[in-house]
């Protein structure tokens, strides 16, 4: 648990509104927490949309005092177009918003209370904009935390996987319709707030219109993606993520990408700030934080950067649930990623074994429902008690062909990416195949360790696609999502290979049949040697937070995930809600409401049945004006096409004042 910390080495100023002027006349609005008496001192920047006064609040109140608190400046800003900023926000990662980030450090650079140093961070949004940012290379901007990013906004994001679609994409345009209908905060901007929020509706749309658009990895994805040229990037990166976590790899290929100062943290982490996250343990982040950019830009030997380059949780066995207050585990350190250290083993799919010698035998054939993939959880973890991580496999398991090992002779540790070379044949042009590395303990216990995804049109890359011939070999390379596990002596690593992976990703529209010869696929396992100084690494210190937004709760909040069956037609439904509860800001006349609900329906003999339906609300009140909006979005699909249906609706006061709803037609680019 994190402890509370209420004094600091200064006294905080915290100022609300404050404004930054842009060039084209566009006023950002942000929070600014000042050291008081610390004279000139950094400041560091997070650029979100996600509203800082009744959005971000509850984590920005326990983090960016405290680093004020400790000497340096943080200015959190509502992007252009959210929260009490003008304009409108019209997409994802913009050139337009990082053109404005650098006005931004630039501006808050030059004020009389900074030393001219700048810093950026942020989790998520925040962390893609500080990577983007930091490859534009604004001068005052001189090193930067990315948190639960990505290098890769096409294939490492939540819109495509592998080339596969993910019903994350949908979901999550789902939210960004509500949030981008909702209106300025009257007690900041005044009386032009209906005005505002007038434009902002005006302007609104389902920007999954615009994801389905980009089927392949073209120019829009690239824009924004820094694996592009890593060599942009010529200032200090420390790169965090947790292995529960949507954005589990890039912190590896950060490492092993860029060529400047950078160091990385994988802890157990979801989608997550470390110091106050789950699941646990925490740990002292803003500390560490603190250590980095007094290092960077205050230009203190805070000795950050003496040791090693990567710190990683290993986690240890533990049966599934569907959330964890806790994992068990131990953390260890690399010099250098990648690093020569790690073993390299290769156990090959022999006849439903895994072996360490390639062994023929008959072929192996598995025709997989549409419903498989039900117990595997959601693509990333959203922490607390969020039941929406993976449940024991076997369910899974028996819907798809299985490779075991013999009873591990030793314990091992796996760190990084399992590398899956297949060689196969399919009945049908178009198929996907999902692959899941599991621990399978003596008591038959079945525990996803990581996993991946191909549409088989991309396995020649994510830009010129060829589909396979039906019956005939085609061989593929499949990545696993990087992760940090130890597997116990006595049980077994078990290769379970489907072409369904629903509700993860949107299935193709026919069934596929997957064939393998046995000794001729084969699986790398990046496999960690234990080493006697691991136990002496030193711990990181207990996590600190600010204090808390003194608040009253009207509705607790609330999270579940159901799964029904109808017996007579097969139809598998899963109802997912996540209830934000409604709170009332005691220190700012402010109450928020929010919940969300998805609904996914598949039936196992029919993919092109799949159907999900999203929806979010969010409630607002601020002094006398309140206001709601929701969205709604259906998701279905026949064999040549997307439907995209989508609804937004926006009420004052319980009246409704504003209504907009469209259906779109979308071609399917061999999804």
């Amino acid at each position: 648990m994190s402890r509370i910390v209420e004094t600091f080495p200064y006294e905080v100023e915290c100022r609300d509104p404050y404004f930054i002027p842009l060039a084209d006349g566009t006023r950002i609005a942000a929070t600014l927490w000042l050291p008081k008496d610390a004279g000139p001192v950094p400041v560091v920047v997070e650029m979100v949309p996600y509203r800082r006064r009744d959005g971000t609040v509850f984590r920005d109140a326990v983090m960016h005092p405290y680093t004020a608190g400790h000497g340096i400046a943080v200015c959190r800003v509502d992007l252009r177009g959210s929260g009490d900023s003008d304009g409108i926000l019209e997409d994802e990662y913009l050139p337009r918003e990082q053109w404005d980030a650098c006005e931004i450090i630039a501006y808050l650079a030059r004020q009389e209370w900074c030393n001219g140093a700048v810093g950026m961070t942020g989790i998520s949004w925040g962390g893609f904009n500080s990577l983007q940012v930091a490859a534009r290379r604004p001068p005052a901007l001189k090193a930067i935390i990315t948190l639960c990013s990505t290098d890769d906004r096409y294939a490492d994001d939540v819109h495509y996987f592998g080339g596969c679609y993910l019903t994350e994409d949908p979901m999550w345009s789902a939210f960004v319709l509500a949030m981008n209908a909702q209106a300025p905060d009257p007690q900041i901007v005044g009386a032009r707030w209906r005005e505002m929020w007038r434009q902002r509706l005006d302007a609104n749309t389902c920007w999954s219109e615009r994801w389905l658009a980009h089927q392949r990895r073209d120019e829009y994805w690239k824009q924004g993606s820094v694996c592009e040229d890593f060599g942009a990037i010529d200032i200090p990166v420390y790169a965090v993520c947790g292995w529960d976590d949507t954005y589990s790899n890039v912190t590896g290929r950060l490492l092993a990408g860029l060529k400047g100062p950078r160091k990385g943290l994988i802890g157990p982490w979801s989608h997550q700030y470390p110091c106050d996250a789950h699941p646990g343990p925490a740990i002292g982040y803003l500390q560490e934080a603190l250590r980095w950019w007094r290092h960077w830009l205050k230009g203190e030997e805070t000795g950050i950067m003496d040791e090693p380059m990567l710190r990683a949780w290993i986690n240890e066995p533990d049966a599934p649930r569907p959330f964890f207050v806790e994992h068990p585990g131990s953390w260890v350190a690399e010099p250098n990623w990648p690093s020569p250290s790690i073993e390299q083993r290769v156990l090959y799919l022999n006849d439903r074994r895994l072996g360490t010698a390639a062994e023929s035998g008959p072929a192996l054939s598995s025709r997989s429902p549409a419903t498989a993939g039900r117990d595997c959880g959601r693509f990333g973890g959203y922490g607390g008690d969020c039941p929406d991580l993976p449940l024991d496999q076997r369910r899974e398991d028996g819907l798809a062909l299985c490779f075991d090992t013999e009873p591990l002779a030793a314990d091992i540790d796996i760190l990084g990416a399992p590398v899956l070379e297949l060689v196969a044949k399919s009945d049908v042009p178009r198929a996907n195949v999902a692959v899941r590395l599991c621990d399978v303990a003596p008591d038959g216990t079945s525990t996803l360790i990581t996993w991946g995804v191909l549409n088989l049109a991309h396995r020649n890359g994510h830009e010129d696609l060829d589909e396979v011939v039906p019956g005939e070999t085609f061989r593929a390379r499949i990545q696993l999502n990087d992760i940090g596990r130890r597997v116990a002596a006595g049980s077994r690593l078990r290769v379970a290979l489907a072409t369904q992976h629903w509700p993860i990703i949107w299935p193709q529209p026919t069934l596929a049949t997957l064939t393998v010869e046995p000794g001729r696929s084969r699986l790398t396992l990046p496999v960690r040697p234990a080493r006697a100084e691991d136990a002496d690494l030193p711990d990181f210190a207990r996590a600190e937070i600010a204090p808390r937004l003194p608040t009253r709760t009207e509705r607790e909040g609330r999270h579940t995930r159901q799964m029904t069956e109808d017996a007579a037609t097969g139809l598998q439904t899963i109802e997912a809600v996540t209830d934000y509860g409604r709170i009332e800001l005691l220190d700012r006349n402010i109450t928020t409401d929010s919940w969300s609900r998805d609904v996914f329906r598949i039936r196992p003999d029919d993919p092109l049945s799949a159907r999900l339906d999203s929806e979010y609300f969010i409630g607002f009140v601020s002094g006398d004006a309140a206001v709601e909006v929701k969205s709604q979005l259906t998701l279905t699909g026949d064999a040549e096409t997307f439907e995209l249906d989508w609804r937004i609706t926006a009420s004052e006061g319980g009246t409704v004042v504003h209504e907009k709803a469209d259906r779109k037609r979308i071609r399917r680019d061999f999804l």
